[in-house]
């Protein structure tokens, strides 16, 4: 799949754009928290420690990174909402 289609393959955008660490993954984990199970969230910063965060937010929190990429200083990443201990406690 192209970096074109992978990048306009999400359901909702997050832009964290010209936030520093740790904002990017709070804002994200406010969002993924309230978005249905499969939905997939874009997420755009522009810190180059999203890079780490990112993947191991997803990772600690039981949400798939199903992509990311790095276009002119900008960071694009794709994430599916998981089940999240907060989901199963529903």
């Amino acid at each position: 799949m192209s970096l074109e289609k992978n990048l306009a393959a999400y359901d909702t955008q997050l832009d964290t754009t010209g936030l520093l660490c740790p904002m990017p993954v709070l804002r994200a984990r406010r969002k993924l928290s309230e978005l249905s199970e499969g939905t997939i969230l874009q997420v755009i910063a522009s810190d180059e420690a999203s890079i780490h965060d990112m993947p191991a937010f997803c990772h600690m929190a039981g949400h798939h990174l199903i992509f990311a990429a790095e276009e002119g200083g900008i960071y694009y990443f794709n994430i599916r909402t998981g089940v999240t201990k907060e989901t199963k406690a529903d």
